[in-house]
C-alpha cells in the first residue's frame, strides 16, 4: 500500500536515566534524551530541522507536560523548518504521527520527538495528583467529576472497567496478568522502577484504589526523557542501528470525543484508532511479532488487545487468562519492559522506544526469541488514542 509512512523511518531513539525523585530538571533530562537520540540516529544537532513533542508546556498538572519546544530548541540551538506541540490530538501519539506527516511531505528531513515528565520529583512526599488537582476553575468535562471527588483518570476509567467485567464476565484475577507478566518482564529490564516478582496473591492483597483497580493497575510516577528521531527513509541505509520503517498509524476518532459518553464504553477510542491503522496497511494482527501497548492502567491495555483484533471484543479477559500468550516466549508479547506499571510512566514514548530496541534484537536478557519484524505501539485511553505499526528495515 503506497502512504506517506512508506517515506518514514525512526532513525534514533534515546533515554534519559529514569528513576523516582532523580530530582533533575525537566530540560535537564530532555536534553540528555535528545543528544542520545541524534547520536544513535549518526547525526548531529546540525542535521536536526524539526522538533515535536506532547503535550507542549503548561499542559496537566506539575510534572506532567516537560518543557516545550521553544525551550528545547533554544537548549539545543537547533534551526529548524517545522515544528510542532500540543496537548490535543491523538494522545501521546501525536507528536510522532505529526513528525512522520512533516518528513514524509517533505517540511523537514530529520524530526527531534521527546516526551518528558518529571511527575515523580513533583510528587514528593505526598499523594499523587489527579488530572484537577490545582485547576483555579473547574469547567468543561471536570465539572461533572471534579466536585464529585473523581480527581483521577483511575476513577473515570474504573467505570469503563467494571462495564466490562458486568458485559464480559471479566475478573481480577484475568485482568492481574497483565501487571504480573510485565513485572516478570520488567524483572529482566535493568532500567525498570519495580523489579521484584509479583504473585496473584500479591497483587489482589494490595490496597484498592478504585473499583477495580488496585495498586498494581496503575502505572507508576518517574522522572525521565525519551526521544527519537522520524527521518526520510532515504537516510535508513545510513543509520549506524537499523532504523525502524513505519508502516501505518491510526489516529481516527468516529465516537464521542469524551470520557463518559461514548457509544461503547468498553471500547472507547481506541477501537477508532486501531481501525483506522489496519486500514492503512495490508498487514493483519497475525503479522505482528511484538506489541507495546499503553497501560496507564492495566484494563487499558486489555482495551487494545481487543481493539487491534488480537483478541475479540470482550475476550479480553480469556486472552490474557493464565498469562502465556503475552510472555516472551508467547504468541504476543506484551510490554516487554515492563510497561508503565513496572517500567515506570514515561507516558507512553517509553512503549515506542522498547519497539524499536526489540526491532533491533537489542532486547538483552528480555529479548524476544527469533527475529521481531512488526512491532505494534499503542499510545492513549479514554477519548484519546493514537497508535502504530512499525517493522525491521532491511
Amino acid at each position: 500500500m503506497t502512504s506517506y509512512e512508506n517515506r518514514v523511518v525512526i532513525s534514533g531513539i534515546g533515554q534519559s536515566a529514569v528513576g523516582r525523585r532523580l530530582n533533575r530538571s525537566a530540560i535537564d533530562l530532555t536534553v540528555d534524551a535528545a543528544l542520545a537520540a541524534v547520536a544513535d540516529a549518526g547525526l548531529t544537532v546540525a542535521d536536526i530541522d524539526g522538533i515535536a513533542t506532547y503535550p507542549g508546556a503548561g499542559g496537566g498538572p506539575a510534572g506532567f507536560a516537560g518543557p516545550g519546544t521553544p525551550e528545547v530548541q533554544d537548549a539545543l540551538r537547533l534551526r529548524v523548518n517545522w515544528h510542532a506541540g500540543g496537548i490535543e490530538g491523538p494522545a501521546q501519539m501525536s507528536a510522532v504521527i505529526n513528525a512522520s506527516m512533516a518528513v514524509g511531505t517533505g517540511l523537514a528531513r530529520h524530526v527531534l520527538c521527546y516526551r518528558t515528565v518529571t511527575e515523580a520529583t513533583e510528587q514528593g512526599g505526598g499523594g499523587r495528583s489527579g488530572i484537577g488537582a490545582g485547576i483555579p476553575k473547574i469547567g468543561g468535562t471536570l465539572q461533572w467529576t471534579i466536585p464529585f471527588r473523581a480527581y483521577s483518570a483511575a476513577c473515570w476509567l474504573a467505570l469503563n472497567a467494571q462495564r466490562h467485567f458486568h458485559q464480559f464476565g471479566t475478573t481480577r484475577e484475568q485482568l492481574g496478568m497483565i501487571p504480573i507478566t510485565q513485572r516478570r518482564h520488567a524483572g529482566l529490564n535493568p532500567k525498570a522502577i519495580y523489579r521484584d516478582p509479583m504473585t496473584l496473591e500479591d497483587y489482589l492483597s494490595a490496597r484498592m484504589v478504585t473499583t477495580p483497580f488496585g495498586l498494581y493497575d496503575c502505572d507508576a510516577p518517574v522522572d525521565g526523557s525519551t526521544a527519537l528521531i522520524v527521518s526520510t527513509a532515504d537516510y535508513a541505509p545510513d543509520t549506524p542501528r537499523p532504523a525502524a520503517r513505519l508502516e501505518a498509524v491510526g489516529t481516527a476518532l468516529r465516537g464521542r470525543p469524551s470520557w463518559d459518553q461514548f457509544d461503547d464504553m468498553t471500547t472507547m477510542a481506541a477501537r477508532d484508532a486501531a481501525a483506522s491503522m489496519w486500514e492503512r496497511t495490508d498487514l493483519r494482527p497475525t503479522d505482528v511479532d511484538v506489541a507495546e501497548l499503553y497501560d496507564g492502567f492495566s484494563f487499558l491495555t486489555m482495551c487494545w488487545l481487543e481493539a487491534l483484533g488480537f483478541c475479540g471484543h470482550g475476550e479480553g479477559g480469556p486472552f490474557v487468562e493464565d498469562g502465556r500468550r503475552i510472555s516472551l516466549d508467547g504468541e504476543l508479547p506484551l510490554n516487554t519492559h515492563g510497561g508503565q506499571l513496572s517500567a515506570g510512566r514515561l507516558h507512553g514514548f517509553g512503549h515506542i522506544h522498547e519497539a524499536v530496541t526489540q526491532l533491533r534484537g537489542d532486547g538483552g536478557d528480555r529479548q524476544v526469541p527469533g527475529q521481531v519484524e512488526i512491532a505494534a505501539v499503542a499510545n492513549g485511553g479514554g477519548p484519546l488514542a493514537g497508535c502504530l505499526l512499525l517493522s525491521r528495515w532491511r
